[in-house]
């Protein structure tokens, strides 16, 4: 019979669980375990003793236990036996996880049936060395590996998994695409619930990350998918460049053409010229209405009073920037005042520069119902719409 004086880990690095491979050991054996080890004494399947980080010589002085060990085998003179298990409790990182088959679904926004997959990674540790070797791993094994601590779970985390993205793709009502913007949380939902499962083996989850959830490329349904996601997109952008965007370069060119055309036949062909297309969305009318209501009150005044004599009692006020007149002279038109943001002073509103301080003139429209704004305004005095900044 070969007795051992030195008891240590001689396993590889992904093992979990090793059991030294002598039983018999001398007395005042020495025992080495590492600072992120635990050294288990096993006799008749039952742990007697465990030891942490450090060295230690083992004589029945020192380790009353040993005494009991040591009849079993030499009568109680120079040796004593039993299993040593080495329990590995570093943090064990990127134990990866995939779901073996997918997980059949519906998507909320397309109502196509698609089978999603998710893959990912963890990172466990032993937190409790007796309570893992003697639920888990047995103590009748010579090593368990991460490999097998990822089969042992397997079943249990696909299943938590697959239940918790079908529930958040239910609730949210997401597509499948846009289930990638919830791994964070599906995640976070997961190691909640896988934390209890392991820790009833002694194992503590560290982390819980998932990294994917996608469609298979082989799926029939992949490539129609895909092909809605975009179009609905691609509409969605189309839809917010007409309802913003349009509004905004649709009103600047009116107040353009209203400045150069001021009569009623000026202003229609201002709305022929930017054309049908946003009149029939809807976005034309409104922009024109605010735009052009000041003219159309003055025809109307015009028409009910053609009796009377359409120039008004005051000179009308001369802008630089007015049309010119076959003479070269500017038209008179009577001009509404605003005053200049930077020094006060009254100028027509359709100025570029402030004729007292030189200052130019920003001239902006809602973006909700396309009506001119004062300078300096914070909100529309027509709708109320906040300004953009």
């Amino acid at each position: 019979m070969e007795l051992y004086s030195v008891i240590k880990n001689d396993s590889l690095n992904n093992e979990l669980v090793w059991k030294c491979l002598n039983e018999d050991f001398n007395n005042n054996s020495q025992l080495i375990v590492m600072e992120s080890e635990e050294a288990l004494f096993v006799n008749n399947g039952v742990i007697v003793e465990s030891f942490t980080g450090g060295k230690y010589t083992l004589n029945t002085e020192n380790y009353p236990f040993i005494k009991g060990l040591r009849k079993s085998i030499s009568g109680g003179e120079n040796a004593f036996n039993c299993k040593v298990y080495f329990v590995n409790k570093t943090h064990k990182l990127e134990l990866l996880w995939g779901t073996d088959s997918p997980i059949q679904m519906r998507d909320a926004e397309f109502n196509f049936a698609v089978g999603v997959r998710a893959r990912g990674s963890y990172s466990i540790q032993v937190a409790d060395a007796k309570k893992f070797l003697i639920k888990l791993v047995g103590v009748n094994t010579q090593s368990f590996t991460e490999e097998e601590l990822k089969n042992q779970f397997r079943t249990v985390f696909q299943t938590k998994i697959k239940v918790i993205i079908a529930n958040v793709m239910k609730n949210s009502h997401y597509t499948v695409l846009d289930m990638n913007t919830e791994l964070e949380s599906i995640g976070d939902m997961a190691k909640e619930q896988l934390a209890d499962v392991l820790d009833e083996y002694g194992i503590r989850l560290v982390n819980f990350y998932v990294s994917d959830i996608s469609i298979p490329e082989n799926d029939p349904n992949y490539k129609i998918i895909n092909e809605a996601y975009a179009k609905a997109h691609a509409g969605k952008i189309e839809i917010d460049v007409q309802g913003e965007m349009w509004n905004k370069l649709t009103a600047k060119e009116l107040a353009k053409d209203l400045a150069n055309n001021p009569n009623a036949g000026g202003v229609a062909a201002a709305g022929a010229g930017i054309g049908m297309g946003i009149a029939s969305a809807g976005a034309f009318g409104n922009i024109a209405n605010q735009l052009f209501s000041p003219l159309n009150e003055g025809n109307n005044s015009n028409t009910n009073n053609s009796n009377v004599n359409t120039q008004t009692q005051s000179e009308p006020k001369k802008s630089r920037f007015a049309p010119k007149s076959a003479n070269g002279e500017n038209n008179t038109t009577t001009e509404k005042m605003t005053k200049c943001p930077n020094c006060g002073k009254e100028i027509s509103e359709n100025s570029k520069f402030c004729s007292n301080c030189g200052a130019k003139i920003e001239t902006s429209y809602c973006k909700n119902c396309g009506e001119k704004m004062e300078p300096g305004a914070k909100f529309c005095s027509n709708c109320g719409t906040r300004r953009d900044e």
